[in-house]
């Protein structure tokens, strides 16, 4: 044998009649039983094709087990032939009996569910016969996706054999539930307004489904995640289908055939189905009447394995919780030994939170460290009542705050020891809910530079001083004053907050917050705990307790509560089984994506729980429903490539959710840092109307696993939705866009940003002969806009001549509104050209003075 790149090949076929006939020359031993030839998991088993070059040439003949029949393809390079082996398994190679049309560059792909695939082997170098390819994974679904052809003709195998072992687990039955009960759904048609879609999932075989009067139609149901298949119950209405059908689907895109009926004659009728997919569709080809289709009710069931019932919410909240009274002993002690393991643990794996139940707490300095939070457990801030401080301060770093992130501070007052409490944070550090009963300082001891920060829902009697802060974003609070600033302070909704100055000072204020929603957060009842989920507030000023007004409480049996451990899997049953979600303190590597289907699903984290999606796969999908709320956890990209760590609604995604938006809060994305981290895009929003209140998304510019390429990430958040708003948007450091916004009428309150300290050169960031990438990109298509308080700073510190062009790039229409725009060079370490476009006067020497646009255009 010998080895081309990462193959290992076997001789071509006509070689090996030669070695045959070769062979008959030699004695050859005594022989031995024949040992029965290994079958192939694919033999038999479905399999479908980008194309076929014509009838005699399907895909079926890929894997019937006989070399004399072929698949090929239609004449083109992208193309595609997939196999489900029916179950999952461990698979261990590939083998590709190829006919002369052969793949000169390919890839085998594993998937579980049939639409999320990874890759698992890369070939160059091909020259045809028989491939036999080693790979590595758990897979349902195995795939060979052609990149370049040898000739001219498609691809064509005699023979496409995947070979492992199938998972050891007991048989599935059949379930009697109906896994499409009130899920989401669409149609093809509706014959009027009282026949919708979701009348064949409802449950009620007294509402239905019914299309136009054409050929073909179809209604379709999103499960919320790929399930296995056995049984779907149809029950026609008069006007039914004579043929039609059922098929499943892993992204409601690319469809496969599970049951095809022709000459059915309405009624109730069952059709036993295999195979696995999210999304189910009934698609009608030829009616029985001159009417449409018309479905009383669609269910779908699916198989169970016999395992353990239904996942229990609530119970206690792990070992990294720590809940104490006033009446807890060496409490402060507590406190201590915390923070001590936590001072200087950046990219350690401890987390903790400390929930203090209601009462008054004399004498207490609750220092916070690295992924350490601290939370009152009453249902507003002054149920708990801290009489000492809440400290946040930089010795372990020199005096220097700027790397203070990751902790944060929830739902309780504090009467500071000697008048005023430091809070010294950089980003990812949030301050929420908090009565201060006198001033608040935001610098660290000494005075040394810092880089926050974030305030909401916030009363301070006092004032507050930023002094060496560089930039912050309050909202919906109330302050006894503020004094300075260094370049970005903004403020929504703020009583007390100082007068706009942009145009000579760093202050950016409105009167109000044209929308916002208060975090989700755990509180006690008595002593049952539960989670207050605050109602969306419009025009907002000042806080939003003692009322808490129009938000509803949810019981923490309501919850699954994710411990360290806990798989993917469950999770994800938890979330199918109707739970919501509250991450203790912890990591969690996940070998699947969490896919949140829900409307109004809450997923919560404390001591800031930490997610890192392992071997590729997105960390969390979030479907185009109404009022999901993210809060309070850590997306860590994993070390294999993930193509986006967060989306929020598929691609296409259009539903109208402005009575009840999607929310993320207090959400944060690291890419590299605390190893090699990898992610094309880090955030793609495609739902409208999602509110993004305070992140913080980074690509790592120290730590471990920091390069150009080892922590590659391209973009920050990306922006597909209508009507989204962000506030208190903090993005750093991206290969490309930090932020790249396509959809219409999006809305930003404060943006802080970072350029890539570690591009190489300009040419490594020049494109569309453009040197840089925008920190802020509002796409060409895009006809209305409007921005706010944006900051862009460069810091070249691999080549400190790179000359970025602008900081912020947008078509000049006059639906786009971008007001007071700086851009600044920290210490001379590269230089912007412009501010925004080809506009702004350029930043140059070591001084670190903005350059402005109070409005453009």
């Amino acid at each position: 044998m010998r080895h081309i790149t990462d193959v290992r090949r076997r001789r071509r076929r006509a070689l090996g009649v030669t070695l045959i006939a070769t062979a008959a020359l030699v004695t050859l031993p005594a022989q031995l039983p024949a040992a029965a030839a290994e079958t192939p998991l694919s033999q038999g088993r479905t399999v479908t094709s980008s194309s076929n070059e014509n009838a005699g040439t399907p895909a079926a003949n890929a894997v019937d087990g006989d070399r004399g029949t072929r698949w090929s393809s239609a004449a083109g390079d992208n193309q595609w032939l997939q196999v489900d082996l029916g179950a999952t398994a461990s698979v261990t190679r590939v083998v590709l009996d190829w006919e002369a049309a052969y793949g000169k560059e390919y890839k085998i792909q594993l998937s579980r569910d049939g639409a999320s695939w990874n890759d698992a082997k890369t070939v160059t170098g091909g020259d045809g016969g028989v491939d036999t390819v080693d790979v590595s994974g758990q897979a349902r679904y195995v795939r060979i996706q052609g990149l370049r052809r040898a000739t001219s003709w498609g691809y064509s195998l005699w023979e496409f054999q995947v070979f492992g072992t199938t998972d050891d687990t007991p048989p599935a039955t059949c379930g009697t539930g109906n896994a499409a009960l009130g899920k989401s759904s669409s149609a093809s048609s509706v014959e009027n307004a009282g026949t919708p879609a979701s009348a064949a999932f409802d449950g009620d075989a007294g509402t239905r489904w019914s299309s136009r009067p054409s050929d073909p139609q179809w209604v379709q149901v999103d499960l919320g995640s790929a399930q296995d298949l056995c049984k779907i119950d149809l029950n026609w209405e008069a006007a039914h289908a004579k043929d039609f059908k059922l098929q499943a689907s892993g992204d409601g895109q690319n469809w496969r055939t599970l049951k095809e009926v022709t000459g059915a004659t309405g009624g109730r009728a069952s059709y036993e189905v295999e195979g696995t997919g999210r999304y189910v569709r009934v698609l009608g080809t030829a009616r029985a009447t001159s009417y449409g289709y018309s479905l009383w009710e669609v269910a779908v069931h699916t198989a169970s394995d016999g395992g353990p019932g239904p996942i229990q919410g609530g119970g206690d909240l792990g070992p990294n919780v720590i809940v104490v009274d006033p009446s807890t002993p060496n409490l402060q002690q507590k406190f201590d030994q915390v923070f001590a393991q936590q001072e200087k643990s950046q990219f350690g794996s401890g987390r903790y939170q400390f929930l203090l139940k209601p009462g008054t707490y004399n004498n207490i300095n609750a220092q916070l460290g690295f992924y350490t939070s601290i939370s009152g457990l009453g249902l507003n801030p002054d149920d708990v009542q801290i009489n000492g401080d809440i400290t946040v301060d930089a010795g372990w770093f020199n005096g220097n705050a700027t790397q203070n992130f990751w902790r944060s501070a929830e739902n309780l007052a504090l009467t500071p020891a000697n008048g005023t409490n430091r809070w010294a944070v950089a980003q990812a550090a949030p301050f929420r809910r908090i009565h201060v009963k006198g001033g608040l300082n935001l610098a660290p001891n000494g005075y040394g530079w810092a880089s926050g920060g974030y305030i909401a829902d916030s009363k301070i009697d006092g004032t507050v001083g930023p002094y060496s802060q560089q930039q912050w974003y309050t909202r919906d609070s109330s302050v006894g004053g503020w004094t300075n600033g260094v370049w970005n302070m903004t403020f929504t909704g703020v009583q007390g907050a100082p007068a706009t100055n942009f145009a000579t000072g760093p202050y950016t204020t409105f009167d109000t917050t044209p929308l916002s929603r208060e975090k989700p957060f755990l509180y006690l009842d008595g002593s049952t705990y539960k989670v207050f989920v605050p109602a969306k507030r419009t025009n907002a000023r000042g806080v939003s307790w003692p009322a808490n007004s129009g938000g509803t409480s949810l019981p923490l049996d309501q919850f699954y509560v994710v411990k360290p451990g806990a798989t993917a899997a469950t999770i994800n049953a938890a979330l199918d089984q109707g739970l919501n979600l509250l991450f203790t303190p912890g990591v969690y590597h996940l070998d699947r994506t969490i896919e949140v289907d829900r409307a109004n699903t809450v997923v919560l984290g404390l001591g800031l729980a930490t997610i890192i999606p392992d071997g590729g796969i997105d960390a969390m999908h979030v479907a185009d429903v109404d009022g999901v709320r993210l809060a309070g956890f850590l997306i860590d990209a994993g070390a294999a490539n993930s193509d986006t760590l967060l989306r929020i609604g598929q691609p296409g995604a259009s539903a109208d959710h402005a009575d009840n938006p999607t929310t993320m809060q207090d959400v944060f994305v690291r890419i590299g840092g605390a190893g090699p981290g990898l992610a094309t895009n880090s955030v793609v929003v495609n739902s409208d109307d999602v509110l993004i209140d305070h992140t913080w998304i980074w690509r790592a510019d120290h730590g471990e696993g920091v390069g150009w390429e080892t922590n590659r990430a391209d973009y920050g958040l990306r922006v597909n939705g209508d009507d989204v708003l962000t506030t208190g948007l903090f993005v750093e450091h991206f290969n490309k866009y930090d932020v790249l916004w396509n959809g219409e009428r999006g809305r930003t309150i404060f943006f802080q940003n970072e350029k890539a300290y570690d591009a190489p050169d300009e040419a490594a960031i020049t494109h569309d002969g453009i040197v840089g990438y925008a920190a802020y990109k509002v796409a060409d298509s895009v006809n209305e806009h409007e921005a706010w308080a944006l900051g862009s700073y460069c810091n070249y510190t691999s080549d400190d001549t790179i000359v970025q062009h602008h900081g912020f790039q947008v078509s000049v229409k006059p639906g786009i509104k971008m007001r007071h725009l700086m851009v600044i060079s920290l210490g001379g370490k590269g230089q912007y050209r412009h501010v925004v476009n080809d506009t702004g006067a350029p930043t140059s020497g070591t001084d670190t003075v903005p350059s402005k646009v109070v409005q453009f255009p």
